[in-house]
Protein backbone atom coordinates (compact mmCIF):
# COMPACT_ATOMS: atom_id res chain seq x y z
CA UNK A 1 0.00 0.00 0.00
CA UNK A 2 1.50 3.31 -1.27
CA UNK A 3 0.18 6.57 -0.31
CA UNK A 4 2.06 9.48 -2.04
CA UNK A 5 2.00 13.65 -0.39
CA UNK A 6 2.34 15.21 -3.50
CA UNK A 7 4.48 18.52 -2.25
CA UNK A 8 5.62 20.98 -4.41
CA UNK A 9 8.30 24.47 -4.21
CA UNK A 10 6.36 26.59 -1.07
CA UNK A 11 4.57 23.58 -0.25
CA UNK A 12 2.82 24.20 3.57
CA UNK A 13 4.62 22.05 6.45
CA UNK A 14 1.34 21.53 8.60
CA UNK A 15 -0.05 20.04 5.38
CA UNK A 16 2.33 17.46 4.56
CA UNK A 17 4.23 16.73 7.53
CA UNK A 18 0.93 16.35 9.73
CA UNK A 19 -0.38 14.12 7.33
CA UNK A 20 3.04 11.79 6.97
CA UNK A 21 3.19 11.40 10.62
CA UNK A 22 -0.55 10.76 10.89
CA UNK A 23 -0.40 8.08 8.08
CA UNK A 24 3.04 6.77 9.47
CA UNK A 25 1.18 5.27 12.40
CA UNK A 26 0.11 2.39 10.07
CA UNK A 27 2.68 -0.49 11.19
CA UNK A 28 2.25 -3.42 8.64
CA UNK A 29 4.36 -4.56 5.93
CA UNK A 30 3.94 -3.23 2.69
CA UNK A 31 2.24 0.31 4.03
CA UNK A 32 4.34 3.30 2.35
CA UNK A 33 3.52 6.77 3.24
CA UNK A 34 6.28 8.85 0.62
CA UNK A 35 6.99 12.72 -0.12
CA UNK A 36 6.39 12.98 -3.64
CA UNK A 37 7.81 16.00 -5.95
CA UNK A 38 8.68 17.10 -9.35
CA UNK A 39 11.87 18.00 -8.17
CA UNK A 40 15.00 15.70 -5.67
CA UNK A 41 14.59 18.78 -3.22
CA UNK A 42 11.53 20.83 -2.25
CA UNK A 43 11.49 24.05 -0.32
CA UNK A 44 8.87 24.96 1.94
CA UNK A 45 7.37 28.46 2.37
CA UNK A 46 9.63 28.90 5.67
CA UNK A 47 12.36 28.24 3.91
CA UNK A 48 12.50 24.08 5.06
CA UNK A 49 14.16 21.60 2.35
CA UNK A 50 12.92 18.25 2.24
CA UNK A 51 13.98 15.56 -0.07
CA UNK A 52 11.86 14.05 -2.51
CA UNK A 53 10.70 10.44 -1.40
CA UNK A 54 9.06 9.04 -5.02
CA UNK A 55 8.60 11.14 -8.25
CA UNK A 56 5.59 12.01 -9.67
CA UNK A 57 4.88 9.23 -11.95
CA UNK A 58 5.40 7.13 -8.53
CA UNK A 59 2.21 9.34 -6.83
CA UNK A 60 0.31 8.43 -10.24
CA UNK A 61 0.72 4.66 -9.51
CA UNK A 62 0.06 5.10 -5.65
CA UNK A 63 -2.62 3.17 -4.37
CA UNK A 64 -3.89 7.07 -2.29
CA UNK A 65 -2.41 10.30 -2.76
CA UNK A 66 -2.81 13.65 -1.20
CA UNK A 67 -2.38 16.60 -2.50
CA UNK A 68 -0.84 19.02 0.06
CA UNK A 69 -1.07 23.17 -0.55
CA UNK A 70 1.54 25.86 -0.99
CA UNK A 71 2.10 29.55 -1.73
CA UNK A 72 3.04 28.46 -5.29
CA UNK A 73 -0.30 26.23 -6.37
CA UNK A 74 -1.70 28.69 -8.94
CA UNK A 75 1.89 28.55 -10.21
CA UNK A 76 1.61 24.39 -10.69
CA UNK A 77 -1.80 24.66 -12.29
CA UNK A 78 -0.44 27.33 -14.93
CA UNK A 79 2.36 24.62 -15.44
CA UNK A 80 0.75 22.61 -18.08
CA UNK A 81 3.80 20.66 -18.48
CA UNK A 82 3.67 19.89 -14.87
CA UNK A 83 -0.18 19.17 -14.85
CA UNK A 84 0.02 16.97 -17.68
CA UNK A 85 2.11 14.41 -15.65
CA UNK A 86 -0.81 14.09 -12.99
CA UNK A 87 -2.65 11.22 -13.93
CA UNK A 88 -5.12 10.32 -11.53
CA UNK A 89 -7.97 7.79 -11.57
CA UNK A 90 -10.17 8.01 -8.66
CA UNK A 91 -11.51 4.58 -9.75
CA UNK A 92 -8.44 3.30 -8.48
CA UNK A 93 -6.81 5.56 -5.81
CA UNK A 94 -8.39 6.73 -3.11
CA UNK A 95 -7.35 10.96 -3.82
CA UNK A 96 -7.20 13.65 -1.14
CA UNK A 97 -6.57 17.15 -1.17
CA UNK A 98 -5.62 20.00 1.34
CA UNK A 99 -6.19 23.77 1.16
CA UNK A 100 -5.19 24.93 -1.92
CA UNK A 101 -4.00 21.49 -3.64
CA UNK A 102 -8.34 21.29 -3.90
CA UNK A 103 -7.50 23.87 -6.67
CA UNK A 104 -5.34 21.30 -8.72
CA UNK A 105 -7.85 18.32 -8.48
CA UNK A 106 -10.13 21.10 -9.90
CA UNK A 107 -7.83 21.90 -12.56
CA UNK A 108 -7.35 18.11 -13.21
CA UNK A 109 -11.54 17.69 -13.08
CA UNK A 110 -11.06 15.42 -10.27
CA UNK A 111 -14.40 17.69 -8.37
CA UNK A 112 -15.78 19.62 -10.67
CA UNK A 113 -19.03 17.84 -10.31
CA UNK A 114 -18.73 17.67 -6.05
CA UNK A 115 -18.78 20.43 -3.95
CA UNK A 116 -15.11 21.12 -1.77
CA UNK A 117 -13.29 22.10 1.00
CA UNK A 118 -10.41 24.25 0.53
CA UNK A 119 -8.98 27.52 2.82
CA UNK A 120 -10.10 30.93 2.79
CA UNK A 121 -7.05 31.65 1.01
CA UNK A 122 -7.61 29.48 -1.62
CA UNK A 123 -11.61 29.33 -2.16
CA UNK A 124 -11.94 32.37 -4.58
CA UNK A 125 -9.23 30.53 -6.56
CA UNK A 126 -11.12 26.86 -6.20
CA UNK A 127 -14.54 29.17 -6.86
CA UNK A 128 -12.98 30.67 -10.57
CA UNK A 129 -12.30 27.31 -11.29
CA UNK A 130 -16.23 26.44 -11.23
CA UNK A 131 -16.15 24.25 -8.02
CA UNK A 132 -18.52 24.83 -5.55
CA UNK A 133 -16.82 25.71 -1.75
CA UNK A 134 -18.13 24.50 1.51
CA UNK A 135 -17.80 25.95 4.73
CA UNK A 136 -16.45 22.72 6.82
CA UNK A 137 -13.53 21.15 7.46
CA UNK A 138 -13.76 18.18 5.56
CA UNK A 139 -16.25 16.23 2.86
CA UNK A 140 -15.45 13.16 0.45
CA UNK A 141 -17.42 11.50 -2.08
CA UNK A 142 -16.47 8.09 -3.16
CA UNK A 143 -13.17 8.09 -3.37
CA UNK A 144 -12.11 11.97 -3.49
CA UNK A 145 -12.09 14.00 -0.47
CA UNK A 146 -11.03 17.15 0.60
CA UNK A 147 -10.20 19.47 3.21
CA UNK A 148 -10.34 23.08 4.39
CA UNK A 149 -7.62 24.33 7.01
CA UNK A 150 -4.38 23.61 7.76
CA UNK A 151 -4.87 21.94 10.84
CA UNK A 152 -7.55 19.78 8.87
CA UNK A 153 -4.78 17.54 7.43
CA UNK A 154 -5.60 14.80 10.15
CA UNK A 155 -8.80 14.12 9.38
CA UNK A 156 -7.47 13.14 5.27
CA UNK A 157 -4.62 11.11 7.27
CA UNK A 158 -7.83 9.52 9.43
CA UNK A 159 -9.95 9.26 6.33
CA UNK A 160 -7.22 7.85 4.21
CA UNK A 161 -6.44 5.02 7.00
CA UNK A 162 -9.79 4.07 7.85
CA UNK A 163 -10.89 3.50 4.11
CA UNK A 164 -7.27 1.14 3.63
CA UNK A 165 -6.83 0.08 7.00
CA UNK A 166 -9.76 0.30 9.16
CA UNK A 167 -11.92 2.71 11.65
CA UNK A 168 -10.15 1.32 14.51
CA UNK A 169 -6.66 2.19 12.96
CA UNK A 170 -7.88 5.80 12.05
CA UNK A 171 -8.54 6.36 15.96
CA UNK A 172 -5.39 4.63 16.64
CA UNK A 173 -3.33 6.99 14.85
CA UNK A 174 -5.34 9.88 15.92
CA UNK A 175 -5.07 9.15 19.43
CA UNK A 176 -1.11 8.46 19.06
CA UNK A 177 -0.74 12.13 18.03
CA UNK A 178 -3.59 14.18 20.11
CA UNK A 179 -2.55 15.96 23.34
CA UNK A 180 -2.30 14.70 26.43
CA UNK A 181 -5.71 15.04 28.29
CA UNK A 182 -7.33 15.41 25.11
CA UNK A 183 -7.19 12.19 23.21
CA UNK A 184 -10.89 11.53 23.55
CA UNK A 185 -12.11 14.99 22.45
CA UNK A 186 -9.70 14.74 19.57
CA UNK A 187 -10.46 11.11 18.67
CA UNK A 188 -14.34 12.15 18.67
CA UNK A 189 -13.84 15.17 16.76
CA UNK A 190 -11.65 13.27 14.25
CA UNK A 191 -13.81 10.48 13.74
CA UNK A 192 -17.20 12.39 13.46
CA UNK A 193 -15.68 14.92 10.50
CA UNK A 194 -14.61 11.43 8.56
CA UNK A 195 -17.73 9.02 9.72
CA UNK A 196 -20.22 10.58 7.21
CA UNK A 197 -17.77 9.68 4.23
CA UNK A 198 -16.70 6.14 5.26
Amino acid sequence: MHIAILTFEGFNEIDSLIALSILNRVKRPGWRVSIASPAAKVRSLNGVVMEAQASLEDACNADAVLVGSGIRTREVVADTALMSQLRFDPTRQLLGAQCSGTLILAKLGLVNDVPACTDLISKPWVVEAGVAVLDQPFVARGNVATAGGCLASQYLAAWFIARLEGVEAARNAIDYVAPVGEKVAYVTRAMANIAPFL
